[in-house]
């Protein structure tokens, strides 16, 4: 049972509403469908919907496009939440239509008409009764007015709402759209930064390869070869190429590099136009013209409850009044209430209607209806604005496959410039390969001799063990040969040694030229690498990237892993007699000659690679690491000298606090020897002067275990010098003994005791300090001692017997006054100059303890080299596997390009096999031959057709096929239409002919015409003037030329006439004739005063009154007369007859 209905679920075909929306108008549909609904369903039944033809149909779900051949379930459609938008192909064209108007068709809901049904109250006698049914109509007839306005504005209300759901629809469109051409645009966006990233590279390059050509070829000429190497054609490096042949090389390369560089500037300049739009394009959103539409539309529904308020009120007074007038038909108004009293309270509620509900209903309608225009506006520069927006994405769209095209063809260009570089580069690279090699011949020459000694090594260590092994089987055989018999321990096969190893070892690398390190500077100076390494590396960052590149490329995996065990496994061991000096230096020299091998590749293997942001950030985070845990070792370092600098501080503070009590007890005891007996004061003395020796000894014992260099021979030789006094005063040993004992003891028993307290590390520490002691001491203790002594030797002297008689005792006492005198000086003179040895003692002491500490410091720097140099190989490890993986990409990827150029090679000489024989067939002689030679040209190609030919052929041979019907049919075209033109000829010459007749005909008849119009415009009018007729002008006795006519006079000529005519004349006419243009009517007035003039003469003033009157009467006419002034212009052709001169 869980079986079937697991199956029956699994068979459930999911089903729903696929929402479709529409970009251009904002329109969306339904759709009902499935999962396995074929995309091409939904667009026929959206062709049928929507009136968008199928082809132009471009369906839209988020960033994916729908294809036509795929199911929705390929969508996950349909689903909840998930829209389909539908955009136009036909209005993304350039030369698509605008949109049309929104239009918003509002039905009028009917209007009321007012009602005359008969009533039974209208026949009753009481007007009050009477008027109740009028009311009531009146009542119901602002109801459905008020309805039908109601209705209205609801509607047009729910239109607007309308617009702003299909505003809203536009905006998301656009959003999916732009987020597609986003998409596009980031894509070629990126490979078009991989491409100037790699152009970039190349054009640096390629720069500095031309522009240092000519230091190149200085360089290798002034740079000659080893004498070894050199022959009659190698005399320097410059000999290793043909100097003639790159000059050429240089003129085509450097004119390829800036056509090269012109083309590129173009195209980085068409992509910063196609950026420029994108960005603005994305800059422009549609939100700002729909971002206050909705608080718009919700401000205006304070209206549509207005109206619903208004409506309920209509409703409650209809029912009111209704309710009053079947009351009055049923007879059952209460005795409050008469039918006046009732009309005189409907009266009011009539009033409300017609001034207050009534004018409030219609002004909502009025605010809804400005709504709707607004939003009818909004939605029409909504739709422009979709239909601009979506033909400039159009634009990119159809310009970013115009750019990602031209990638493909910069690429190929590219690569043609490198091929054609690739002399130049040779170039670059001789230098720094000649050097290289010469540092290869040091590197493998240091190599053999460590490998040979390595051999010797070996050789040595494997006797030694054998040795040890022949030793061991012979006390073997000598411990249990006496308990079982000889023959039995050789049967046994216990006689048997080992055998002699010897390494040997063929001689190899015998043709090495002889050359040292020190040689290479002088046969290859660094000036070769130096160009180049300025040319081809970025700096210092990206060296170690590089140089790991270069030793892929340079050295194969198992030459470097032998070199590396090499200088790993003969590291400071003597080999084969070899000192541990010379073998180091050996080690260097491979080292220092595999750098520069390594230094002079990088100069002609790399070419210019900035290093990703990946990888600047890898390497600046391995930095960062590396240098925090230097710094971690680093401070817990520090932490340990500071604790180890503590602890010997609290050492050197116990033993200073030892030596003040030491002295304290000095002091205290020789002020007591002083007043004490002189056998107590020589007991004492003894006493302090073995415990100072005993603090003495005992810090000189702790510096002698701790350093061997150092002596003991300030105490040795203070010992001696009292052995040495006392042999002077003839004292014996065990007289000395008894006073010394003590003191000899206790510096016996320091100085054999260790000090278990101090280490190595306070070693100059506890000798500065004993050093600072005894200078600060040197005189007290010597004032100090001499006293001690000279009281000893006096107790000594005053311990004799004293049996004997007065006088000898004076005698005694004289003697050992003057002894003790000259003991005493003698003893301050050994003193002296036991210190001044002491202080050259301490002198070299300190000396050599500067010695120590700065061979130390050395020692931490050599330290710290050692771990710098561990890191930097181990970090030349990681480059050089990152460049291996990355070479071995390289090559893979050139591989395959290779494969696609020779394809495409062999497909170029196909293709321009037969573009040479189309080439022979347009050549061929002649229009007929040339297409016989085109027609069997494709007849040749149809006829070899290939399986396994290309697509550029098939259609290439296509093309000719085409191209040879459509000459065939040119050709026939061409032969009818040179018989038409032939015809056409015989037609034109038949026309010519008749055209000439015709021509002579109407030229006969224009002269005809003009002629008779000539004579009618040359005809004088005498009677009234008109204008455009021709009238004659006569000049009068008042100077003035009047018009001759008849029954009309007062016609004079205008001075502006008679000056046109006077210009043409050298005197003045007696008549002019001339065709009219302006005829003035004027009439005589009375004149006018026009001017006061003052006259002064002989101081009496006088006032004159004048009147222009011939400004305002020229021709002398009486007041009040008409007349008229004539403009006329001059006839063609026409004699003007001067007056001749008087």
């Amino acid at each position: 049972m869980h079986k079937m209905s697991s199956s029956a679920s699994e068979s459930i075909v999911q089903r729903g509403k696929l929402p479709v929306f529409i970009a251009e108008n904002g329109h969306s549909f339904e759709l009902e469908c499935d999962e396995y609904t074929l995309v091409k369903d939904v667009q026929r039944r959206l062709e049928s919907v929507s009136g968008i033809h199928f082809n132009d149909q471009l369906l839209l779900c988020s960033d994916m496009k729908l294809e036509p051949q795929r199911p929705l379930s390929a969508y996950k459609l349909p689903a909840d939440g998930r829209g389909v938008f539908l955009f136009n192909k036909a209005r993304m064209r350039s030369n698509s239509m605008p949109p049309e108007p929104e239009q918003v068709e509002i039905l009028d809901p009917p209007s009321p008409s007012s009602s005359h049904n008969p009533h039974p109250l209208d026949d009753v006698s009481d007007p009050a009764l009477k008027a109740l049914p009028s009311y009531e109509r009146q009542f119901r007839y602002h109801y459905e007015f008020g309805d039908a306005i109601y209705s209205r504005t609801l509607s047009m209300f729910g239109a607007c709402e309308r617009l702003l759901r299909e505003q809203k629809v536009q905006e998301k469109a656009l959003e999916i759209a732009r987020g597609n051409l986003d998409h596009f645009f980031k894509m070629i966006h990126q490979n078009y930064m991989d491409f100037m990233k790699c152009y970039s590279q190349q054009y640096r390059s390629h720069s500095n390869l031309l522009v240092n050509f000519g230091r190149y070829i200085e360089k290798l000429s002034s740079c000659k070869l080893l004498p070894a190497l050199q022959t009659a054609t190698h005399k320097s490096l410059l000999d290793f190429v043909k100097e003639e042949t790159l000059q050429k090389v240089v003129e085509e390369c450097s004119s390829s590099h800036r056509q090269f560089d012109t083309k590129v500037s173009e195209f980085k300049k068409e992509f910063g136009e196609l950026k420029h739009r994108a960005e603005q394009l994305f800059t422009s959103r549609a939100s700002f013209l729909i971002k206050d539409l909705e608080p718009t539309i919700k401000g205006h529904q304070k209206y549509i409850d207005e109206q619903k308020r208004i409506m309920q009120a209509l409703s409650e007074d209809v029912n009111t009044v209704k309710k009053l007038v079947d009351d009055c038909l049923t007879a059952q108004l209460s005795s409050s209430l008469r039918p006046h009293d009732a009309v005189s309270a409907v009266g009011p509620i009539y009033d409300g209607h017609d001034k207050n509900y009534l004018p409030t209903i219609q002004g909502c309608e009025r605010a809804i209806s400005y709504l709707l225009d607004f939003f009818k506006d909004k939605k029409n520069e909504m739709n422009v604005f979709v239909h601009n927006y979506m033909q400039k994405i159009a634009y990119i769209q159809y310009t970013i496959k115009d750019v990602r095209y031209k990638f493909s063809v910069f690429t190929e260009a590219m690569k043609r410039q490198d091929d054609q570089f690739e002399s130049l580069k040779v170039v670059r690279g001789i230098g720094p390969a000649y050097k290289a090699c010469l540092a290869e011949v040091v590197r493998r020459k240091a190599s053999m001799k460590l490998y040979m000694g390595m051999a010797g090594q070996l050789a040595e260590k494997l006797a030694t063990k054998r040795e040890a092994e022949v030793r061991r089987r012979e006390e073997f055989i000598k411990l249990h040969s006496s308990y079982i018999p000889r023959d039995v321990l050789a049967a046994m096969g216990l006689y048997d040694i080992p055998s002699q190893c010897d390494v040997n070892i063929t001689p190899f690398d015998n043709n090495l030229i002889d050359i040292e390190i020190s040689d290479l500077d002088r046969y290859a100076p660094d000036c070769l690498i130096t160009m180049s390494s300025k040319s081809d590396k970025h700096g210092t960052s990206s060296f170690s990237s590089q140089s790991a590149e270069v030793e892929d490329n340079s050295f194969d995996s198992t030459e470097k892993y032998e070199t590396k065990e090499l200088l790993e496994s003969s590291e400071l061991v003597e080999i084969a007699g070899t000192s541990k000096l010379e073998v180091e230096n050996a080690k260097l020299k491979a080292e220092l000659a595999s750098a520069i091998a390594v230094n002079c590749s990088l100069g002609f293997q790399v070419e210019y690679e900035s290093p990703d942001d990946s990888e600047v950030n890898s390497i600046l985070k391995d930095a960062a690491d590396k240098t925090s845990e230097a710094l971690n070792l680093k401070d817990e370092y520090a932490k340990h000298l500071q604790s180890m600098l503590q602890v010997k501080q609290m050492q050197c503070e116990s033993y200073e606090k030892r030596i003040k009590e030491l002295e304290q007890r000095l002091s205290d005891q020789y002020l007591q020897g002083s007043r004490l007996p002189i056998d107590k004061a020589a007991f004492n003395f003894s006493i302090s002067t073995a415990k100072s020796g005993d603090c003495k000894s005992e810090i000189s014992g702790d510096i002698e275990a701790h350093m061997p260099c150092a002596s003991s021979e300030p105490m040795d030789e203070f010992s001696c010098a009292s052995n040495s006094l006392n042999v002077k005063l003839g004292i014996s040993p065990k007289q000395s003994g008894k006073a010394s004992e003590g003191l000899d003891d206790n510096m016996t028993d320091s100085s054999s005791m260790p000090n278990p307290e101090l280490d190595s590390s306070m070693l100059e520490l506890a000798r500065e300090e004993v050093c600072a002691n005894d200078r600060d001491g040197d005189d007290t203790m010597a004032a100090e001692l001499g006293m001690a002594l000279a009281t000893s030797c006096t107790a000594e002297s005053m311990s004799q017997p004293l049996s004997n008689s007065p006088d000898e005792t004076a005698a005694d006492e004289d003697l050992n006054s003057k002894s003790r005198d000259a003991l005493v000086l003698e003893l301050q003179d050994a003193l002296a100059d036991k210190s001044k040895q002491l202080q050259e003692t301490e002198s070299e002491l300190k000396a050599r303890g500067e010695e120590v500490a700065k061979l130390e410091r050395e020692l931490e720097i050599s330290q710290k080299l050692l771990d710098e140099s561990q890191l930097n190989c181990a970090h030349l490890e990681n480059c050089l596997h990152e460049a291996r993986e990355k070479a071995q990409t390289h090559r893979c990827a050139a591989e395959r390009r290779a494969s696609e150029y020779s394809a495409l090679r062999a497909t170029a000489v196909k293709m321009h096999s037969l573009f040479e024989r189309l080439r022979s067939c347009v050549s061929s002689g002649g229009m007929a031959g040339f297409v016989e030679s085109l027609h069997s040209l494709a007849q040749s190609l149809a006829n070899s057709v290939n399986d396994g030919e290309d697509d550029g052929t098939t259609e290439f041979r296509e093309c000719i096929r085409v191209f040879a019907e459509k000459v065939g049919i040119l050709s026939r075209t061409r032969a009818e239409l040179r018989e038409r033109y032939a015809r056409a000829e015989a037609a034109t010459e038949q026309l010519k002919k008749e055209l000439e007749e015709k021509k002579e005909l109407v030229n006969t008849l224009y002269i005809k015409h003009q002629l008779e119009k000539q004579a009618n415009k040359e005809k004088i009018s005498f009677g009234h003037l008109e204008v455009h007729e021709i009238a004659a002008f006569v000049l009068n006795s008042s100077g003035h030329y009047e018009a001759i006519n008849r029954n009309c006079p007062n016609y004079y000529l205008s001075s502006e006439s008679v000056a046109l005519f006077l210009d043409h004349l050298p005197n003045r006419p007696s008549y002019i004739i001339g065709q009219i243009v302006h005829i003035e009517r004027k009439t005589v007035r009375p004149p006018f005063p026009t001017s006061v003039q003052a006259h002064h003469n002989g101081g009496d003033q006088v006032g004159l009154l004048t009147v222009d009157i011939s400004s305002s009467n020229p021709y002398g006419l009486p007041i009040g007369c008409e007349y008229f002034i004539v403009t006329v212009a001059m006839l063609p052709d026409t004699n003007i007859h001067s007056q001749p001169p008087s």
